[in-house]
């Protein structure tokens, strides 16, 4: 799946795994939870359609160029979630250009609140399928891409669903320059194996981990999200795994 874990009180509490999950793409489950605020409404009517990538036109062949000023590179998170890990990002590196990816609207909403109050200006937004997003972008366009503590879907039946797969991998390598990053995230373990298993036999990826801490630790500068944040007070420890694109 192609967002950000959540945390519980950001789900429909209502919904089963079965009755309420419905498939665009990659993505899967509920786009919109709590009722937005008055300003919030109006930064998706306004705010977001000046920021928002549109990819039904064809991409340009400088991604550098959807951005009002210049930027040296570009890099995506895919399912930023309530947006604290992409905005201390943008605001560290402002010669960079970031997109977040984001099927939920109240994810987008807390964004553009941020994006607004910060008068952040390194930022361009995707509300809906990192798939189709990744297959838009042109080849080699991007220096990094993020996904941080993504929904693990435990159950087997529903790992089809997780957004790391043999043909997302294939889709970020494309996407990626040589020597650019995917980087993850993750307190469930069974999801780390998964991705180390699917990066692992990526030929087009090599792990950079050399010793325990590489990926016991999170990298330098590393801005904890508020759901990882609520993990390590559970005593959920998560992995920080760094693949390189060879």
């Amino acid at each position: 799946m192609s967002m950000a874990a959540r945390d519980p009180a950001e789900r429909d509490p209502s919904s089963g795994d079965d009755a309420s999950a419905r498939t665009h793409g990659s993505f899967f489950g509920r786009r919109k939870g709590h009722k937005l605020r008055a300003h919030q409404a109006d930064l998706i009517e306004h705010l977001l359609p000046r920021l928002a990538l549109d990819i039904v036109t064809p991409s340009p062949p400088d991604l550098a160029e959807v951005f009002d000023r210049p930027v040296d590179a570009v890099r995506l998170e895919i399912g930023f979630g309530g947006g604290e890990h992409l905005v201390a990002e943008a605001r560290a590196f402002p010669d960079t250009g970031f997109i977040g990816c984001e099927p939920y609207v109240n994810g987008m909403a807390k964004i553009l609140t941020q994006i607004e109050a910060q008068n952040i200006g390194n930022i361009r937004l995707f509300a809906g399928d990192a798939a189709e997003l990744l297959a838009w972008l042109p080849p080699h366009s991007l220096t990094r891409i993020d996904l941080i503590h993504p929904d693990p879907w435990p159950k087997r039946r529903h790992w089809k669903r997780r957004f790391v797969q043999d043909a997302t991998v294939a889709a970020m390598a494309r996407a990626l320059d040589g020597g650019g990053e995917f980087r993850f995230v993750s307190d469930i373990d069974d999801y780390c194996a998964w991705t180390l298993a699917h990066l692992l036999r990526a030929r087009d990826f090599t792990w950079t981990a050399e010793r325990a801490d590489d990926w016991r630790l999170p990298w330098p500068d590393y801005t904890m999200t508020r759901y990882g944040a609520k993990a390590e007070r559970e005593g959920r420890r998560a992995a920080y795994l760094r693949f390189r694109r060879v």
